[in-house]
């Protein structure tokens, strides 16, 4: 797998305002987008992508409801690699012994993703994100 970038970090977080009092107040932190309860930035040098991303909607994300299963670990941040080929990533990581949560797929926004769990429990996903890509409009 040849990993060009990553594309995203995001810490997942339960308390959105005190996330964002945190990272926006006491670490000023300009997150000049998001939408209802998601903030970002992409303005930060050294991350292309910095969001605060609320569990409800990272389990929204990965099985298509606002709760995160029971039975498997909370994570406490998502990590995303920027690949050239994510259904050709994705495969070679089932190859590899480990499961997805859900298959590559489009989301709205033209980002495609897979996404699973590591073993400690980081939401890791391989996408292919064009706004993110050098000469990107």
């Amino acid at each position: 797998m040849d990993i060009e970038f990553v594309a995203s970090f995001s810490p997942i977080v339960e308390d959105i305002t005190g996330a964002r009092s945190f990272y926006g107040e006491q670490l000023g932190i300009d997150f000049e987008g998001g939408e209802d309860d998601y903030a970002f930035t992409e303005r930060l040098d050294g991350v292309k992508h910095l969001g605060l991303w609320p569990l409800s909607a990272a389990a929204d994300a990965c099985f298509g409801t606002p709760n995160w299963p029971s039975d498997l670990p909370r994570p406490q941040a998502s990590i995303e690699f920027e690949v050239a080929d994510v259904a050709a990533a994705a495969a070679e990581l089932v190859e590899g012994g480990h499961q997805l949560l859900h298959e590559p797929r489009t989301e709205p926004w033209g980002q495609t993703v897979a996404r699973l769990l590591s073993a400690d429990g980081l939401l890791v996903a391989v996408c292919h994100t064009p706004h993110l890509r050098e000469g990107a409009t």
